[in-house]
């Protein structure tokens, strides 16, 4: 499903490059976790799947096609596929957890009834469906991230990819984010997650893949956190 082949980012300026010669596979429906500590490469990786920044070599594959070969036209759709959370939630302040979430589906260009139609479904799966009228400002931490995976999963993704989406967490609300993750996974979602928390990596029990400087280090096909 996803592949990069021998890549490599070195950013301008820089003398160390933030990947190097990384090749890795991920077959649908996988639920992987990327870890490492600041600077291993994790967010770099991201952002080389999200087509926002190009490998200096090798090629980041999507189904066999060379994401950096879209024209700018297809990007948008191709970028449709792919949900992400992210530590710092970005949901609009202004928009109630519900309008956030259907929002996602207006720039999608889908119709009041589809809306009316799956949002409160996406609701019950994360489980705020008593705080749909609730501001971002009204809601816990936790609340809001669960807020931002649900806008994540509205349109149905092919993949969510979860930026450190517990880095602003306490235990229990990390606990309950992961869990939200799995089941979504279990649906039929490819996964991944870049993380430097023990507890979610052993909590999830899949694939772990460990960069450091760059490299992949190690993939484990069922690991645990080792650093």
């Amino acid at each position: 499903m996803i592949y990069f082949e021998k890549v490599s980012k070195l950013y301008d300026g820089d003398t160390t490059p933030a990947l190097e010669d990384v090749t890795l596979s991920v077959a649908p429906k996988e639920f992987i976790s990327i870890v490492g500590h600041s600077g291993a490469g994790k967010t770099t990786l991201i952002k080389m799947l999200l087509a926002e920044e190009p490998p200096t070599s090798g090629a980041v594959f999507f189904e066999s096609v060379n994401i950096q070969e879209l024209p700018s036209s297809a990007l948008y759709h191709y970028r449709r596929r792919i949900g992400t959370v992210f530590q710092d939630f970005r949901l609009i302040p202004h928009k109630t957890a519900y309008e956030n979430i259907a929002f996602a589906m207006e720039a999608a260009g889908r119709g009041d009834d589809e809306i009316a139609s799956d949002v409160p479904h996406i609701l019950e799966l994360i489980d705020l469906t008593d705080k749909k009228n609730h501001f971002p400002h009204q809601l816990s931490g936790g609340e809001q991230q669960r807020v931002a995976i649900g806008r994540a999963i509205i349109n149905q993704p092919d993949v969510i990819v979860a930026d450190e989406p517990t880095g602003n967490l306490d235990p229990i609300n990390t606990y309950e984010i992961v869990q939200i993750l799995k089941k979504i996974n279990e649906l039929g979602t490819t996964v991944l997650i870049t993380t430097h928390n023990k507890g979610v990596v052993d909590s999830v029990g899949r694939r772990v893949i460990t960069m450091d400087r760059g490299r992949i280090v190690r993939d484990d096909a069922k690991g645990q956190f080792i650093l």
